[in-house]
């Protein structure tokens, strides 16, 4: 049990993130890119961007999951460990945004991963694009949820 709490408060304060581009426009990812530069510097927080998501606690998602990003989506989603939360950067991963009724998209990227983990944890970062400010405050509203 005391190791349970110990790595929980590890988690919170240095979580590891995977980012994953589902398509769209990639004024979401030029925003995630920001919050890595030393004007916001994420980096302070704790916050590191790995390169496998078997590395990964948090899965940072922007774009509408398109059908040939939906199984490789599933696929990462699965090959994180647990504790593990999902960050939808974005209307477009939101809400699939002006994407909705395009033919090549599968849906919204909670909808894909929970086909494969109905329990997965979620927070919403909206906007078209969002503020690193505000990307960063979602970050912290998901980790105080693990």
């Amino acid at each position: 049990m005391a190791s349970t709490s110990l790595f929980g408060r590890a988690l919170r304060r240095s979580p590891w993130v995977f980012h994953l581009g589902t398509s769209g426009c990639n004024n979401c990812d030029i925003e995630i890119a920001d919050c890595l530069t030393p004007r916001f510097d994420v980096e302070r927080f704790g916050v590191r961007l790995v390169g496998s998501p078997r590395h990964a606690d948090v899965l940072l998602i922007s774009g509408p999951v398109s059908i040939a990003c939906r199984r490789p989506l599933q696929e990462t989603w699965l090959e994180m460990p647990r504790p593990r939360a999902a960050l939808m950067v974005g209307v477009c991963a939101c809400s699939m945004g002006g994407y909705r009724d395009a033919y090549s998209v599968a849906g919204p990227a909670d909808k894909v991963i929970r086909e494969v983990d109905p329990e997965a944890k979620f927070v919403y970062v909206p906007g078209c694009p969002p503020k690193p400010e505000t990307i960063i405050a979602g970050l912290f509203k998901l980790l105080g949820e693990l």
